[in-house]
């Protein structure tokens, strides 16, 4: 399957089974966040991986959005860390959070593993349920797994606009 092929066939899971994803999958998954471009090469990303019963019923506290995933990742950003600018009126914390959460959705569906992104949750249940440090962002929850065999793409997932509607040629 070549990459655009594999983009298009990645969708919001929103239901997965109980089925564990094997550990060199999940490797493969946050290697490819790892090489996921940053800010100046910054690399502020922390991504807390959430598997433990315990750390599963504290994320399920933030968000309804979890769909009974057995591995979460949480995306988040070391705000000490992200490249900002002179005038510190931007950083880069949200936008490499966002970049990394993208390249590990891609290799997950590479993988053969489902996910969803989720922005929604509760930020500050987040950080004091995980005892996140104060410059410790989170941005996005990652669950991801075996889809449930029930689950299929929303209808939405196919509306795509045409290039016309979202690419302007200058």
């Amino acid at each position: 399957m070549n990459f655009l092929e594999l983009a298009s066939s990645r969708f919001s899971a929103r239901g997965f089974s109980s089925k564990q994803i094997e550990e060199d999958k999940l490797l493969n998954i946050l290697s490819a966040g790892r090489v996921a471009p940053t800010a100046k090469n910054n690399q502020p990303q922390q991504i807390y991986v959430i598997q433990s019963n315990e750390a599963l019923e504290r994320i399920n506290k933030v968000s309804p959005c979890i769909y009974n995933a057995n591995t979460v990742l949480m995306v988040c950003s070391n705000i000490d860390v992200c490249w900002s600018s002179a005038d510190n009126k931007y950083n880069s914390a949200e936008m490499d959070a966002s970049i990394v959460c993208t390249h590990m959705m891609l290799e997950a569906k590479d993988q053969g593993i489902d996910s969803c992104w989720v922005l929604r949750f509760d930020k500050n249940l987040v950080k004091e349920l995980f005892d996140l440090p104060q410059n410790i962002e989170p941005f996005c929850l990652l669950p991801i797994g075996y889809i449930d065999e029930n689950i299929n793409p929303s209808e939405r997932h196919f509306d795509r606009k045409p290039l016309e509607e979202t690419v302007i040629r200058l």
